[in-house]
């Protein structure tokens, strides 16, 4: 009998799991509330100067490369299209149900399997559709619902005509022609934003809690960032929860030439960007980064603040009034727009509390063994909660290491032993990025490490050649394209 599963989210995880599985047999389906595939990457949530991190080579499905016509740093148009593309190529499109929303999903009795609702997107009073099926896998992502802070006096600002969402809903660059834009925060969505709005607005100003290190595409105009930071030396040089082979070596003996490797690109970023000054240098070492995610520059954004086209000031708002905004400093701003790179909320309120309780903790993290599967909850497993520099290939290995939980091929150990590993790692995110670190998603700048133990759990390890390559080179992609035939290969022979 085949097995039927249910797939929540039309993103990266969504759709190659939907790929693999359909591979191995499975009856598919994939439901997003959106009306298009790509999670963040979709139009409705496509803000203005929205581009990848990554050079498409690194961001790539491992077996389906970008055109050739990309930029090395694709669009977030092109993202969409490359992601639709995936879809149509693999035969996952005619699984999708697009403009769909998952209500509720309730486990069967003894384990069964679940029981999905789901309704029309955005229609409150629509008819309801239930079906069974084998499985459930999230696969929402952990960007799925904006985070937008309740500043006092939002409700006078937005009577009096002002406008306050998250940089996933300003869509329209037009929207803040000639008006005064405030964009809260210091990441990679605010930083696009603000920079996309100079000279389309009357004023940006961009508000920083804290200064953080951003790291050019090119450091010292030359060098690609993926030749330091995409490799497994870029990982090795930032202590792992646990360290061990040449990584010992450099958090131990050979500390001071880790450190100054690190003061040495520091250095040059600071000088490159001309940091010191215009005043911005971040009070904290390069090696930070480590705490959240890494955000490179936007193109020209340093240079549009210093030539005074748009002011960047580390403070934050206390209060908004009609036409401005109240910062901790004392300063008032003129403010027509607030766009809030404030985050997201990680949620799963399809699930009954019973099985929310078991999901999480009181903190709401996530508590999954290897980022994937929660403790005594049959025939449920996540994808994409585990936010990495190369969140395709996350995503990919994701599916193998689920695709072989679903088939009885994962050794999972005692309830004892899982709580241990989850409890050990949450204890060391917190530590380690000051408790940000997305409910315990976020696992950069370890991705590689991450990857390697998901593969290691279902022995399909890269060659040693390519892993020591690695070291020195980026990771390409196409570098892991031949695993999933492998996995596939030694299921049929299983069989």
């Amino acid at each position: 009998m085949v097995e039927r599963v249910a797939i929540i989210g039309a993103g990266i995880s969504g759709l190659c799991t939907a790929k693999l599985l359909l591979k191995l047999g499975y009856d598919v389906q994939v439901f997003d509330k959106d009306a298009e595939v790509g999670g963040v990457w979709a139009g409705s949530r496509r803000y203005p100067g929205l581009a990848t991190q990554n050079p498409k080579e690194t961001y790539a499905f491992s077996d389906f490369p970008m055109p050739d016509h990309y930029p090395e740093w694709p669009s977030g148009a092109q993202m969409q299209a490359y992601l639709q593309a995936y879809a149509d190529h693999f035969g996952v499109t005619p699984c999708l149900s697009l403009q769909t929303e998952v209500r509720s999903a309730e486990p069967l009795p003894n384990g069964a399997g679940w029981t999905v609702t789901t309704a029309p997107a955005g229609q409150a009073a629509a008819p309801l559709t239930t079906r069974e099926f084998d499985w459930l896998l999230v696969c929402n992502g952990i960007f799925s619902i904006p985070s937008v802070p309740a500043y006092p006096g939002i409700d006078a600002f937005r009577a009096a005509g002002g406008t306050v969402q998250h940089t996933s809903e300003f869509t329209r660059l037009e929207d803040a022609r000639g008006k005064h834009v405030v964009v809260v925060g210091y990441g990679k969505s605010s930083c696009d934003v603000a920079n996309a709005t100079v000279g389309i607005s009357a004023h940006t100003t961009l508000l920083a809690r804290h200064l953080i290190w951003k790291i050019p595409k090119l450091i010292g105009g030359t060098v690609n960032f993926k030749h330091l930071f995409l490799t497994r030396m870029g990982e090795a040089l930032f202590p792992y929860i646990e360290v061990r082979g040449f990584e010992r070596f450099l958090h131990g003996p050979g500390r001071f030439l880790r450190n100054g490797m690190l003061n040495l690109v520091q250095g040059i970023i600071s000088r490159q960007l001309n940091l010191g000054r215009i005043g911005l240098e971040p009070r904290t070492p390069l090696e930070t980064i480590a705490r959240s995610t890494v955000s490179l520059v936007s193109d020209g954004f340093y240079d549009k603040i210093e030539s005074g086209a748009m002011s960047l000031l580390e403070d934050e708002i206390v209060e908004l009034a009609p036409g401005e905004v109240r910062l901790k400093s004392g300063v008032t701003r003129p403010a027509d727009i607030i766009v809030c790179g404030t985050g997201w909320d990680q949620c799963v309120s399809f699930l009954p509390d019973a099985i929310r309780s078991q999901v999480t903790d009181s903190r709401g993290n996530f508590r999954l063994y290897r980022s994937t599967v929660p403790l005594s909850v049959p025939r449920l497993a996540f994808n994409g909660y585990n936010s990495s520099f190369f969140s395709q290939l996350s995503a990919e290995v994701g599916s193998f290491w689920i695709a072989e939980y679903m088939a009885g091929r994962v050794t999972i150990p005692d309830a004892q032993t899982q709580n241990a590993w989850i409890d050990r790692r949450l204890s060391w995110m917190d530590q380690r990025t000051n408790g940000k670190h997305c409910k315990g998603t976020n696992i950069v700048p370890f991705s590689l490490h991450h990857i390697d133990e998901i593969l290691g759990d279902i022995d399909l390890t890269l060659p040693a050649h390519v892993r020591l390559g690695q070291w020195f080179k980026s990771v390409d992609a196409r570098q892991f394209g031949h695993l999933s035939g492998k996995l596939i290969a030694r299921r049929q022979a299983q069989l």
